[in-house]
């Protein structure tokens, strides 16, 4: 055995020997000198070279520091994971100067189902978000099939002049990721309780609520009390009146209409039994969970949503994820 072997497993290595580990730490990590190299010029074996890194590793003389470029957040990230309890997050960059999150947010989207979507993968996707449609509109076609259904969540039947937005949104995504599209084909928010289980009834609308049991990855917007312009287009927007009795009722935001209070406690809204969608104990049982949502006015429906669990992996943008971070 030789004796820098010996050395290596001591447990207090000589003054000499830490000075050659620092040697060859040095010329590997700051020089760039290979190891093959190293070996030639120190007259030792390359089995050695690579023990004496190793150990230099082990022995904390050299520590990998991960240096996150500009634009690019993970300790923002770990920070929410922690503080939530969250599966995963992801935070993007946006321009102070730019008031709309939505291409951001997109971008960043579009590439995190291009890397996370499994093979087998049932896709639930909420109808009237208008940053899904985006994120769809700039995601890359899959060369091979990695989904096997997009499935509507709510209801996706409006006005003709936005439905298609709807129809787009689950459609393209299938096309992308070679699935089977489901449809809810309803109004997300019907008359009466009445009307609601008529429509249950039917068999399309049959059809897509079995599929929603099957759902291992729901994409879902993040709405506040205030609908979105594209939802409020639809048809399927609440009321003035409702907006007043779930501010009452402590409300500060909605996935897939269901609202919920700041610790994410669904809320008795008055139209709960007038919803076509996807019921919360489902919601909650699907594995991932995918939020997608920012802004400054999106701050506290976004804290609901993952503190009643609600989503389990955030999308947002980095302001956001300081605020919720803050309070």
């Amino acid at each position: 055995m030789d004796g820098g072997t010996v050395a290596a497993s001591s447990s207090t290595p000589s003054p000499d020997h830490m000075r050659l580990l620092v040697k060859v730490a040095r010329m590997y990590h700051e020089r760039g000198v290979r190891q093959p190299e190293i070996a030639a010029h120190l007259h030792m074996s390359q089995p050695r070279v690579s023990r004496l890194l190793k150990e230099a590793v082990d022995r904390g003389v050299v520590r990998t520091v991960v240096v996150s470029p500009e634009g690019v957040h993970a300790e923002l990230e770990d920070a929410l994971i922690e503080r939530y309890g969250l599966r995963d997050v992801l935070v993007v960059e946006v321009e102070s100067a730019v008031s709309d999150v939505i291409p951001a947010l997109a971008a960043a989207t579009a590439t995190y189902l291009d890397a996370t979507l499994a093979t087998g993968d049932v896709i639930g996707v909420s109808s009237w978000s208008a940053t899904l449609l985006e994120s769809v509109n700039v995601m890359r076609a899959r060369t091979s099939t990695t989904a096997q259904e997009v499935v509507q969540v709510i209801g996706g039947a409006g006005s003709p002049e936005v439905q298609l937005h709807a129809t787009r949104l689950t459609s393209r995504l299938a096309e992308l990721t070679g699935a089977q599209p489901v449809f809810a084909p309803s109004a997300a928010l019907v008359g009466s309780r009445e009307l609601r289980d008529l429509l249950w009834r039917e068999p399309a609308m049959a059809e897509a609520m079995r599929a929603w049991s099957r759902i291992t990855v729901a994409l879902l917007g993040i709405g506040t009390l205030a609908p979105s312009p594209l939802l409020r287009r639809s048809g399927n927007a609440i009321t003035a009146a409702d907006q007043t009795q779930l501010t009452k009722l402590g409300a500060v935001g909605d996935v897939c209409a269901r609202y919920f209070d700041a610790t994410g406690n669904l809320v008795d809204a008055p139209f709960n039994d007038r919803i076509i969608g996807i019921d919360p104990d489902h919601l909650r049982a699907v594995d991932r969970r995918i939020g997608v949502a920012g802004g400054p006015d999106k701050v506290a429906a976004i804290r609901g949503a993952v503190a009643g669990g609600w989503i389990n992996t955030l999308i947002t943008d980095a302001e956001v994820a300081r605020q919720l971070l803050r309070d």
